[in-house]
């Protein structure tokens, strides 16, 4: 399968904000793996996928009350039965956080399972991204 981009957006409101006044980690990464699982499930059956681990969430900025913070995700890389999709937030195309987050496909009782899906990356920055998310 080739490489897919979603897009989510979310308005920062003040349940959203840390005691600094600008938008929480925990919120920040609650939205960084519902945009992972999205894309996950872009292409997988949401009931079989359980998110493992998130890689790398790095903050670049903070962001404040009223903002917009537009997620776009991707599935990057696949194996026997996990996916790693790769997260990449912008606020007024500024880079605020980006990740990868590794699901596994499982099957009825929770056990991991093959899944059967290959990813094809095309441009050099897929390439990079898939590379990225091999070491992982």
């Amino acid at each position: 399968m080739r490489i897919e981009t979603l897009v989510m957006h979310h308005l920062v409101k003040g349940e959203d904000l840390n005691h600094h006044g600008t938008l929480f980690a925990g919120r920040g990464a609650e939205w960084l793996v519902e945009a992972g699982f999205i894309a996950a499930s872009n292409v997988l059956p949401a009931k079989y996928l359980l998110c493992m681990k998130i890689h790398g969430m790095q903050f670049r900025r903070p962001v404040e009350p009223g903002e917009v913070v537009r997620f776009s995700a991707a599935v990057v890389f696949t194996g026997r039965s996990r996916l790693i999709t790769y997260i990449r937030a912008e606020t007024k195309g500024e880079l605020t956080v980006e990740g990868f987050i590794t699901f596994v496909y499982v099957d009825d009782e929770g056990r991991s399972r093959p899944h059967g899906l290959t990813v094809e990356a095309v441009s050099e920055e897929e390439q990079e991204l898939q590379r990225q998310a091999s070491e992982l």
